[in-house]
């Protein structure tokens, strides 16, 4: 899983915004950081299985929890970047489903769509995290 610099790179970035989002954030965000390390460790256990074409059914759960949350989440709160990254998850799962419909997009395009989608909910979280933080710093709370 983490044999190549980009992955590295991406996982780092992923503990930075989430470690930010924990400390600086306020409970949206901190609801949000805590279900994306949730699901991101609990996609490390899932077997890969590369040898198939076919939908990667523990991973197209997982993501799909995952959006559920960040729609739950807009849906209560009045936070516009919960509405990006939830938009840019849909992107993510719609590729499963893409795949599910056995529709066969190119696995190097499903691939790019997926990492492109997630560094576009991470920077989502971290644009949320600063908002917040600074909507505290000026409201004087911080």
């Amino acid at each position: 899983m983490f044999d190549s610099i980009h992955v590295q790179i991406g996982i780092a970035l992923a503990v930075l915004i989430v470690s930010f989002m924990f400390i600086k954030g306020d409970e949206p965000e901190r609801i949000a950081g805590g279900a994306y390390v949730l699901i991101t460790l609990a996609g490390l256990f899932l077997p890969e299985d590369t040898a198939r074409s076919g939908p990667l059914w523990g991973r197209m759960a997982l993501d799909s929890v995952q959006l559920v949350v960040f729609l739950g989440l807009a849906w209560h709160s009045r936070r516009t970047w919960l509405i990006w990254a939830s938009a840019f998850q849909s992107l993510i799962v719609t590729g499963h489903i893409l795949v599910l419909a056995d529709l066969r997009p190119p696995s190097n395009a499903f691939a790019a769509m997926n990492n492109i989608a997630n560094y576009g909910v991470l920077v989502a979280m971290a644009v949320g995290a600063f908002w917040a933080w600074q909507e505290r710093r000026a409201a004087g709370l911080e």
